[in-house]
């Protein structure tokens, strides 16, 4: 058997350091069984996903070395590798579920399917569909269907027994049938869910290994059915411990930094952030921990993996990529840092921000410096302003942070809209409403233009110096319970807002 893993990423976002985790695994385990890795797009989410964003998965795992065999840009025999390029495919193998009598049509409407979930949850009641339309007739269907009625395809999920199947890692796991949903196999728009997408691709690709997060777990029942309904060989399961922030919980972007992209920009070595990949939840026979992704394909062993949540420590990472840095030569050096800070694509991201403001290339210095290293450490007093008292200062860093942790696209006018929706929330004139972000990310009360500035710096970093700020304003865990509550407030009324 030729050992086949692959990576599904969805294109909504930066790319994730949990994505990086999960690749460099199935990479190296390809790799030492001398099979193949496959990359596929899991696009389904038609709103959320974007050319913008696969470009950066592409970017970040070659910026790392993981290199794949097949891929939408790559080609290969089992494609195609976007799965809104595949729906056609997905047809054919809903329509035999259909017609076995595994899957039914289902017209409940949101209203009713929220009111449902509500009455589960006041009797303590496991969440899941009733069955509702399970055993509509045919005719009423087809009948329904052809006056243009809403529906989506669920699959038929027993109601009694368990579900008893094996992880590499974890040994023999048995989960109640009763837990497992009748999924959503196909959405009203006609896009397959992940659930029916990952079943099929998977075995129309070859995949003989999974290696994917702990988080897909519950997930599991549904593809085991799923593979019993079509009478497939279900590939070997290795669910992957989730990369967790210092205080034990999952890593997630509301705390740290955890795009791809953001520790390129920010100077960390890609071999150095693929080295601390690697420790998470595995290390090698000698106990050594710096290595090559060459070093850990050798001595790769897949079940040497712990299940414990490994700590993504950013302390320890800077750490190891000063070793990294230590151990280049003098010219190795200096072309790494060329590469980072005065590379073509940056500087022309930087120069349109400064051209008109200089009268000597010396001037560009104290212009970027924020944009192009450290900004200087924040004090209380520097958010000292005319008309702002510290409450509102506080306010206006942690709303602004919460609205910025939910925003799709990081482009100026969506800033710029975020921004003034939310200064005209807080009742305050909008240029006091931007004092505090212009210290927050610069350093400073004066700096170049705020929504360019973000721009440039990215999410990431954007996001962690308003968290950075928070930190200098000594915002205690009592006070940000308080400013949680009071954006509750306030997201509703701009959510409000927004409908009309």
């Amino acid at each position: 058997m030729t050992v086949r893993t692959r990576i599904a990423p969805s294109p909504t976002g930066d790319p994730h350091v949990g994505t990086a985790y999960m690749a460099l695994f199935n990479w190296a385990f390809a790799r030492q069984q001398g099979g193949q890795f496959v990359l596929r797009i899991e696009d389904t989410d038609q709103a959320r996903s974007t050319a913008e964003s696969e470009t950066a998965i592409y970017e970040a795992l070659s910026w790392l070395g993981l290199t794949w065999d097949e891929g939408p840009d790559v080609g290969g025999p089992h494609g195609p590798y976007r799965q809104s390029e595949r729906r056609e495919i997905y047809a054919k193998y809903v329509a035999e579920l259909l017609e076995a009598g595994h899957a039914f049509v289902c017209f409940c409407t949101k209203e009713r399917l929220d009111a449902l979930r509500a009455e589960q949850l006041a009797a303590k009641q496991t969440t899941r569909y009733d069955g509702h339309c399970l055993n509509l007739s045919p005719e009423d269907v087809q009948k329904r269907i052809a006056a243009g009625e809403e529906h989506v395809i669920r699959m038929v999920v027993p109601a009694e027994g368990n579900c008893v199947f094996h992880d590499r890692l974890r040994g023999e796991i048995s989960m109640p049938w009763a837990q497992s949903d009748m999924q959503v196999l196909v959405k009203a728009d006609g896009m397959p869910t992940y659930h029916l997408a990952v079943v099929v691709d998977d075995h129309l690709m070859g995949i003989t290994h999974i290696l994917r997060g702990e988080e897909w777990l519950n997930s599991v029942p549904k593809h085991v059915l799923l593979h019993q309904y079509f009478g497939w060989e279900m590939p070997e399961l290795v669910h992957l411990p989730l990369l967790r922030n210092p205080d034990q919980s999952k890593l997630s972007k509301r705390k740290n930094p955890t795009s791809v992209t953001y520790y390129r920009d920010e100077g960390y070595l890609p071999e150095a952030l693929l080295n601390y990949l690697g420790l998470m939840g595995w290390s090698m026979p000698d106990e050594r921990e710096q290595f090559s992704k060459e070093d850990m394909v050798a001595a790769f062993d897949i079940d040497r993996i712990s299940t414990g949540g490994p700590i993504f420590d950013q302390t320890k990472l800077a750490w190891l990529n000063g070793q990294y840095l230590r151990n280049l030569d003098v010219d190795e050096f200096a072309a790494r840092v060329g590469a980072w800070m005065v590379n073509e694509a940056q500087l022309s991201r930087l120069i349109p921000l400064v051209q008109e403001r200089v009268e000597r290339l010396s001037d560009l210095v104290p212009l970027v410096d924020y944009l192009l290293g450290a900004r200087k450490a924040l004090e209380p007093e520097d958010f000292v302003h005319k008309t702002l008292v510290r409450e509102d200062v506080v306010k206006v860093i942690h709303h602004t942070l919460a609205e910025l942790d939910q925003l799709r696209s990081w482009q100026r006018d969506d800033l710029f809209a975020l921004c003034q929706s939310l200064a005209g929330a807080l009742d305050m004139k909008f240029r006091d409403f931007l004092f505090p972000l212009f210290v927050a990310l610069s350093g400073r009360a004066v700096a170049l233009p705020l929504f360019d500035s973000l721009v440039f710096l990215g999410a990431d970093l954007s996001r962690a110096r308003l968290r950075d700020a928070l930190e200098a304003l000594n915002v205690s865990g009592k006070e940000r319970k308080r400013l949680d509550k009071a954006y509750a407030d306030v997201a509703r009324a701009l959510a409000a807002a927004r409908s009309d």
